[in-house]
C-alpha cells in the first residue's frame, strides 16, 4: 500500500513536472519569436510604402510631349517614380526624405508611337481596305479585310467601334498616344486585391 501511494505520487510529481516544462518550452518560443520579429510596434511609424490610398498625396510623372505619358515609362516595367507627400492628419511614416516627401512607383501606360486619332480616322475612312489593321499591326486581318472589302463594310463598322471604344489596341501591346489628361479608356478588372465598399 505504502508503495503504491509512492508510484501515485511520483506520478504526479512528474506530470505536474512535465507541465511546468511545458510551460517553459512554450515561454521560450515567445521570448525567440518576439526577439526574431522585425521590432515593430505598435507606436513605431508604419512605412510610407504601406500607406493606404488617400493617406497620401501624389505629383503627376514627368509627361514626355512625344508619347504623352510619363517619361521613363518602358515596356518591362510599366511603372514610374513620383514623389509624394502625406495627407494632413497621418502623422509621420518610415522613409520620410527630409522635405515630408517619400518616392512611392505608379503605374503607367507604354506607347510605341500608335495616335488614336490616327489609328480612328484610318478606320473610318480606309478601314475596308484594311488600312487601320496594317497600322496597328495585324497584316494577316488587314489583307483579309483588304481581300472582302472590309468583311462587306460590317467588319468596318465594328473596328471603328472597337478602335473608338480603345478595345483594340496596337498588337505589341502597347497604348495608344493620347494626350496625357484626355479621354483615355482604362479597363477595370476585379480580383481577391480589389476593395469593395461594403453596401455596394
Amino acid at each position: 500500500m505504502v508503495l503504491v501511494q509512492r508510484i501515485k505520487y511520483l506520478f504526479l510529481r512528474l506530470y505536474s513536472l512535465g507541465i511546468a516544462v511545458s510551460a517553459l518550452l512554450a515561454l521560450a518560443q515567445v521570448i525567440i519569436e518576439v526577439q526574431a520579429g522585425d521590432g515593430t510596434t505598435e507606436d513605431s511609424p508604419k512605412k510610407c510604402t504601406e500607406l493606404l490610398l488617400g493617406q497620401y498625396l501624389c505629383s503627376d510623372p514627368e509627361i514626355d510631349p512625344k508619347t504623352q505619358q510619363a517619361r521613363y515609362c518602358s515596356k518591362e516595367k510599366q511603372e514610374v517614380a513620383v514623389l509624394c507627400k502625406l495627407a494632413p492628419g497621418i502623422g509621420e511614416c518610415e522613409g520620410l526624405f527630409p522635405n515630408g516627401t517619400f518616392q512611392r512607383t505608379v503605374p503607367c501606360k507604354w506607347t510605341n508611337g500608335h495616335s488614336f486619332e490616327t489609328a480612328l480616322l484610318l478606320s473610318v475612312f480606309l478601314g475596308m481596305f484594311g488600312v487601320d489593321r496594317f497600322y496597328l499591326g495585324y497584316p494577316a486581318i488587314g489583307l483579309l479585310k483588304f481581300a472582302t472589302l472590309g468583311f462587306m463594310f460590317l467588319g468596318q463598322l465594328v473596328d471603328i467601334l472597337l478602335i473608338a471604344t480603345q478595345v483594340l489596341t496596337p498588337s505589341d501591346g502597347s497604348a495608344y498616344v493620347v494626350d496625357y489628361y484626355g479621354a483615355a479608356s482604362e479597363r477595370i478588372i476585379k480580383d481577391n486585391e480589389t476593395y469593395l465598399v461594403p453596401g455596394y
